[in-house]
C-alpha cells in the first residue's frame, strides 16, 4: 500500500488525505474520553493537572513543530500525536500492566498492549460506517500507530501484520517525530505536576546536565526556584531546548526527499530522528530519577493501587458474568474470544466510569 492509501477507497473532498484523518479521530468518542484518562494524577483530584487528551494535544503541537521545521508533512504527525493514545486503559500506564496479567492469567497469551490497542480502536473498535469498521484511516497513519514504540515486531502480531507493515522498517519519519514529541511532553508535565502538586521539587532533579542547564539560564533571567513563575519558566525553556536540539541533530541525518516515507528505513538502522548520544544519555538519566521520585512517590503509588485493584474487580467480575457488558460487546463472542471482548470494554472506560462500574457492582455505593 501507498502512504495515502485506504483499505476502503473514499471519494477525494476539499481536504488532504491526512487532515480526513485527523478530522475522523478528533469526532471519536475514544479521543473524547481521553479527556477523563490518567496520565499520572487521577483526573478528578484537580482540574491543572495533565490528562490523556491535553497529553495528546501537547504531543500533537510539537510534533507539528517538529515536522515544520524539518520539512516533513505537518498533518501527518499531528495525526499520529492525536491518536497515538487512543488505546490506553483508565489509570494510565499501570491500568494497562493489570490488564495485561488479567488476560494472560485467563489463557489469553497474547495479553494486553496499548499500542497495538489504538490500531484496534481506529481499525475495529469505532463504528462510523455502515460498510466497515474503523475509521478507514490512510495507511501512513495507521503504521505511524502501529510502530510508535521500538521494538516494531511483537509475538502477538500475525504475519498479515509483517507482510502489510513490513515491521523490519521503521515508520516514516513523522511518526519518529511523534515518538519523540511524546517523550519531550511527558518528561516537561510531569515535572510541572510534580512540583505543582509538591511530590517533588527541582531540588530532586538538579543532579542532571540536562537539568543543570535549563535551570542556569531559568536564574540569568532573575528568577528563584520557590517562584511559581520560575516553574513556568523551566518547563517552557526545557521544550524549547530538547525540540531545538532534536530539530539540529536530525536535519544531519534525515533522508533528503519530500516524500512521505514510509517502511524504507530498516529497523536495524539508526532512526534519523534522535538526539546527539550524550543529551539522549542525559534525558535517560532524568527519566530514571523522574521515576524514582515522581512515579513511584507513595502517594502516587497509592492512586495507582486503587486504579490496579478497579481494572482487576472489574475483569473478574464480567469474566464470571457476560451479563455485566453491554449488548453490543456481547453479540461479540460469536466471532472473537470472550476475554478480549472483556479487555476492548475496559480499556475503552474512562476513569470515573470505571469507578462507577465497579462501584456499582461490588455495592460500595
Amino acid at each position: 500500500m501507498k502512504c495515502i492509501d485506504r483499505f476502503h477507497p473514499l471519494i477525494d473532498d476539499f481536504r488532504g488525505p491526512f487532515a480526513r484523518d485527523r478530522d475522523r479521530v478528533i469526532h471519536a468518542s475514544s479521543f473524547r474520553r481521553l479527556e477523563y484518562k490518567t496520565q499520572v494524577f487521577i483526573n478528578h483530584e484537580g482540574d491543572y493537572f495533565r490528562t490523556r487528551l491535553t497529553h495528546s494535544l501537547e504531543v500533537s503541537q510539537i510534533a507539528r513543530t517538529i515536522s515544520n521545521a524539518l520539512g516533513c508533512h505537518e498533518t501527518l504527525a499531528e495525526t499520529i500525536a492525536l491518536a497515538h493514545d487512543l488505546g490506553h486503559t483508565p489509570f494510565g500506564h499501570v491500568g494497562g500492566d493489570t490488564l495485561d496479567r488479567c488476560l494472560k492469567q485467563s489463557g489469553n497469551e497474547n495479553g494486553f498492549d496499548h499500542n497495538f490497542q489504538s490500531f484496534r480502536v481506529v481499525t475495529k473498535l469505532e463504528k462510523r460506517y455502515v460498510q466497515f469498521d474503523g475509521l478507514n484511516l490512510t495507511f501512513a497513519t495507521l503504521e505511524g500507530i502501529l510502530k510508535h514504540s521500538y521494538p516494531y515486531k511483537k509475538s502477538f502480531l500475525s504475519e498479515w501484520y509483517d507482510e502489510m507493515f513490513k515491521l523490519d522498517y521503521h515508520p516514516s519519519l513523522e511518526a519518529m517525530i511523534v515518538d519523540h514529541a511524546d517523550e519531550i511532553a511527558y518528561i516537561s508535565h510531569d515535572i510541572d505536576d510534580g512540583i505543582q502538586h509538591g511530590l517533588i521539587t527541582f531540588d530532586d532533579i538538579l543532579e542532571n546536565r540536562l537539568v543543570e542547564y535549563i535551570d542556569m539560564r531559568v536564574r540569568m533571567e532573575g528568577l528563584e526556584r520557590e517562584s511559581k513563575l520560575y516553574r513556568y519558566r523551566f518547563v517552557g525553556m526545557l521544550i524549547s531546548h530538547l525540540v531545538t536540539k532534536l530539530i539540529e541533530y536530525s536535519k544531519k541525518n534525515i533522508p533528503k526527499s519530500k516524500k512521505i516515507l514510509c517502511k524504507t528505513i530498516r529497523a536495524d538502522e539508526a532512526p534519523p530522528i534522535s538526539f546527539e548520544k550524550e543529551l539522549s544519555k542525559d534525558i535517560k538519566e532524568l527519566k530514571k530519577t523522574m521515576f524514582k521520585k515522581l512515579y513511584r512517590h507513595e502517594r502516587i503509588v497509592s492512586k495507582m493501587h486503587a486504579g490496579k485493584e478497579c481494572i482487576k474487580r472489574l475483569y473478574s467480575a464480567m469474566n464470571d458474568d457476560v451479563d455485566l457488558l453491554p449488548s453490543e460487546y456481547k453479540k461479540r463472542f460469536e466471532n472473537e474470544k470472550k476475554e478480549r471482548v472483556i479487555a476492548d470494554f475496559i480499556a475503552g472506560m474512562s476513569d470515573r466510569y470505571a469507578l462507577k462500574r465497579y462501584r456499582e457492582i461490588y455495592g460500595l455505593g
